[in-house]
C-alpha cells in the first residue's frame, strides 16, 4: 500500500470502475487508478453505475473532476455511427451508457476531464470522433500496441506535440510510454485535437481545449508512476484544474 500525503483540501475526482456481469455482478477498480488520483493530491470516488440521468448530475455536483478509466471491452460501433467489422472485442453497453452520460454532463460543465485508454476513445466518441475498431487489421504497417511484459514497463515512445496542453502536463518530444489497446482514434476533427502519436502514426493522446481540461490518452500512465514518473504530470494536472474549478 502506497503511504498517502496531502495538504489541504483535496478536491474530489469521480472515477469510472468496471462491472462484471453474473449472478452477483462486481464493481472493480484497478487500485492503481485511485492511488495515482491520492499521489496526485485528490480524493478518489467511486462511482456506481447508473441509468438515471438525476443521479449522474448528482455525481458531477458533489466531483471536481472526472476519471474515465480503461478496460477489456469495446465501445460498441453503434455509438460513433457504425457498424462492427472483423477485429471488434466484447462490448459493455451499459458501462457506455453511463460513461458517456457523464461525460456528456461534465463537458457541458467544463468539468476537467481525464479519460484513459478507453476513456480516452470514448471521449473522442462523445465529442464526435470516430474509431479503429483494430489497428493491426485496419492501419497500415501498424505496430501490435497490446504488450506482452509487464505493464509497468514501457512498450513504445510517443511524439508530444510542442504547445499542446498534454505537454505542459508531461514535456515535449518522445515520452516512453505502455501499450494494452487494440483500438484508436481515428484522426480527429474540428473538436479534438491531435497531442501525441506513436511511430505508426496512430493517435495516442488528444484534447479538447475549448471544453477546459479534457484530455485523452491511449496509455495507462497510473501503471508507470515509479517506472516513468514524469506519467504523474497527468494526474497532478487533473487534480489542480479541478482545485481550481470548486
Amino acid at each position: 500500500m502506497i503511504p498517502h500525503h496531502g495538504h489541504g483540501r483535496r478536491p474530489s475526482i469521480g472515477i469510472t470502475p468496471d462491472i462484471e456481469a453474473g449472478p452477483a455482478a462486481e464493481y472493480r477498480l484497478r487500485s492503481f487508478y485511485a492511488d495515482a488520483v491520492f499521489r496526485a493530491g485528490g480524493l478518489p470516488m467511486v462511482l456506481p453505475f447508473s441509468d438515471d440521468r438525476a443521479c449522474v448530475e448528482s455525481y458531477l455536483d458533489r466531483i471536481g473532476g472526472l476519471l474515465v478509466t480503461g478496460g477489456a471491452f469495446d465501445i460498441p460501433p453503434e455509438a460513433y455511427g457504425e457498424t462492427p467489422r472483423d477485429g471488434l472485442g466484447p462490448t459493455k453497453p451499459a458501462r457506455t451508457r453511463f460513461e458517456r452520460a457523464l461525460l456528456e454532463g461534465a463537458l457541458a460543465r467544463k468539468l476537467p476531464i481525464l479519460g484513459v485508454c478507453g476513456g480516452m476513445q470514448l471521449l473522442a466518441v462523445v465529442l464526435g470522433e470516430t474509431l479503429v475498431q483494430d489497428i493491426l487489421r485496419e492501419v497500415p504497417n501498424a505496430r501490435d500496441h497490446e504488450q506482452k511484459h509487464d505493464r509497468s514497463q514501457p512498450h513504445h515512445p510517443v511524439e508530444v506535440k510542442e504547445g499542446s496542453l498534454l505537454c505542459e502536463l508531461i514535456g515535449k518530444g518522445q515520452v516512453m510510454v505502455n501499450s494494452t489497446h487494440h483500438q484508436a482514434v481515428k484522426a480527429p476533427g474540428r473538436k479534438v485535437a491531435v497531442a501525441a502519436v506513436a511511430p505508426d502514426g496512430v493517435v495516442e493522446g488528444i484534447e479538447a481545449t475549448s471544453c477546459g481540461f479534457a484530455v485523452g490518452v491511449q496509455w495507462h500512465p497510473e501503471l508507470m508512476l515509479d517506472t516513468v514518473p514524469l506519467h504523474l504530470g497527468l494526474y497532478r494536472g487533473l487534480v489542480q484544474r479541478a482545485r481550481d474549478k470548486r
